[in-house]
This record gives C-alpha cells, structure tokens and sequence, in this order.
C-alpha cells in the first residue's frame, strides 16, 4: 500500500512538474500572477510557472484587424447618413491590457463605435464625402488617447464606406448638376467679355484706318462669293470711300 501511495506521489509530482513548463511564441507574452498578485510579465519561449501558487494570462502581440459595426451618425448639417470603418491596433504592455480593463478587445470595439460618432458628429456631410484622411487621423488620434490607459496601441483607423438614401443621393446630384450649370454660365459670359474687349479694339483700329475697313469688306465678298450668294450689300458710306 505505501508503494502504490509512493506511486501516485510520484505521478502528481511529475504532472506538477511537467504543467510548469510552457512555451509562448514569439508574438505571445505570459502576464503572471502570485498569489492574485501581480508578478512580472514573460516570454517568448519556454518559462516555468509555479503550479498553484503561480497563474499565466497569454496576450498576443500582434496587430489586430477590428471591423467597426456600421454606424448611424448624424452630421452637423443634420444629414442621416451610415457609417462604417476598420480599426488596427496592437497590445503594447500586456500587464495593462489585462489589469487595467476586463476585455481589451471588447472595450476597444465599443469605444471605436462611440468616438466614430462623436468624431464624425461634428463635420458636415461634404467633410465625411472629401476629406476622409483627415477625419481618420481625427479618430486616430482620439481613440489612441483613450486606448492608452489599457496598454493598447490604435496605429490606423480607415473610414470604408458613408452610406446616403437615395433622396440624399438625388438631392447631391441635383447640387452638383446646379453647380456645372453654373460654371457654364460663369465661362459663357467671361466669354463675351473678353470678345467684346477685343471688338472694341478692332473698332477703334478700323475707325482709325479707313483703308482697314475698306480691306476688310473686300474680304467679306470674297467669303460671299464662296458661299454662292445671289445678293450682295454695298454700304454707301464704303462706295464713297471707294469713289475717292
């Protein structure tokens, strides 16, 4: 009987033994406990952990790809539009990212839909349309401040997609359609300007020159006469010119 207790000693010593050993790859942290206390982060490679008086959490290190549920945001010319994006952050301490918070990943997809509709909130549709680097830097920014506490890193933060109703849509067209209508009128009359500038110095030239005059209407019955016209307009004041 003392044998097989020997035994048995001897098994549940080496299992101790062997369940003290772990191996955390290179993208992997040990963040160990003594006694519900904390004692020092590990790795990589092999450690040894105390059994029953030491506890191991694993925190790996690399960057984590987070898609930010779509979002109904609201901007400040209070268009209804939704929005969606991609978070990238990476565990920098592995002692805060378990201490500080229960569930990094679970606070940090929460904040991420918050700060997107805080941050975004406060631009107007045309902003979210055209100047979408500047609002991911915004919420960048924003969310890696509060990330901060927790040991986590937000390194990008991409804007995918703004969706509009299609009465939005229209109503964007509509503008943008205004807009070119505009732009033509502006470029017709800067037009009409610039060629009555440039008739009112041929008529100051021709006014000066009578001969001037005189050549330019013999050119425009040689065009006449190209054209096979039947009637042709002689100016009197041009047949006197002529006479003399």
């Amino acid at each position: 009987m003392f044998a097989n207790f020997s035994l048995i000693f001897i098994s549940i010593l080496l299992l101790l033994l062997i369940s003290a050993f772990r191996i955390l790859r290179e993208y992997q942290r040990g963040v160990i406990f003594m006694l519900g206390r904390f004692y020092k982060v590990k790795g990589p490679g092999l450690i040894i952990v105390i059994p029953l008086i030491q506890q191991m959490e694993r925190v790996d290190l690399r960057t984590v790809v987070m898609d930010v549920p779509t979002q109904d945001v609201i901007s400040r010319d209070n268009v209804s539009v939704k929005v969606n994006a991609v978070v990238y952050f990476r565990v920098m301490e592995p002692d805060k990212a378990i201490i500080q918070v229960e569930n990094f990943y679970e606070a940090t997809s929460q904040l991420a839909q918050t700060t997107l509709r805080s941050v975004l909130g406060q631009h107007e549709l045309d902003e979210m349309l055209a100047e979408r680097d500047r609002l991911n830097i915004d919420i960048q920014t924003s969310l890696d401040q509060q990330t901060d506490a927790w040991g986590i890193k937000v390194s990008n933060v991409e804007i995918k997609h703004v969706d509009l109703d299609e009465s939005m849509i229209r109503a964007i067209a509509k503008q943008a359609e205004a807009e070119r209508t505009r732009r033509a009128k502006v470029i017709h009359a800067e037009g009409e300007m610039q060629a009555a500038e440039k008739l009112l110095q041929a008529a100051k030239i021709l006014s000066g020159q009578p001969e001037a005059i005189q050549l330019r209407y013999m050119q425009t019955l040689t065009e006449i006469a190209g054209d096979k016209s039947s009637t042709i307009v002689f100016p009197l004041e041009l047949l006197k010119n002529l006479k003399q």
